[in-house]
């Protein structure tokens, strides 16, 4: 409770150092709200988001398995600055498969943390990998970063690409193309 207080008091000092005035009508609720965001947009804190993958399925199954397109939030943790993209998560299993929601409710646990693009790669490759022990994993994540697009320089356009590879993805290259060209469509 000290904390909340504590933050929004650091709220409305900020308000005031960027000039405008805290208390008057549209502000005098705006630290609580941004508490209130900053708390949602760092939900994955509270939870362990590999554990999403933990239900699954004995499946016969030995091609590639991808969820494309799974939108994702976060924030940038140099900044506090938005970063919003697309996740796409491939593997290959190795006897088990897991919920395709659960894939996407990973994704999600690990980007409402104060992130990094790159970390966030790793992340969702390696909890695949840790929990599925698939034959192989691949992520790619492409994201617009505002600390990049609507500050500093100002490239409002650009999007970042990262990818991680593992098992096969990692060590076979007709896999890894495999996986790149169904992102084609």
């Amino acid at each position: 409770m000290k904390d909340s207080r504590e933050f929004m008091e650091a709220v409305r000092k900020l308000i005031q150092v960027c000039g405008d005035d805290p208390d008057r009508q549209g502000l005098q609720e705006t630290p609580f709200r941004v508490m209130k965001k900053f708390l949602e947009y760092t939900e994955g804190y509270r939870e362990e988001p590999k554990a999403h993958l933990e239900k699954l399925f004995d499946v016969d199954h030995r091609d590639l398995i991808m969820v494309k397109d799974i939108d994702f939030d976060s924030v940038c943790e140099h900044h506090f600055a938005p970063i919003f993209g697309v996740a796409h998560v491939g593997y290959i299993p190795n006897g088990k498969i897991t919920g395709l929601s659960k894939i996407a409710r990973m994704v999600d646990g690990y980007a409402k943390r104060f992130q990094v693009q790159e970390r966030l790669t790793n992340q969702i490759a390696e909890a695949m990998e840790e929990v599925l022990r698939p034959q192989g994993v691949m992520v790619v994540i492409e994201a617009k970063h505002m600390c990049m697009c609507g500050r500093g320089v100002k490239k409002r356009d650009s999007v970042t690409v990262s990818t991680a590879s593992r098992g096969i993805f990692a060590e076979n290259p007709e896999k890894r193309k495999e996986f790149l060209s169904l992102l084609k469509n």
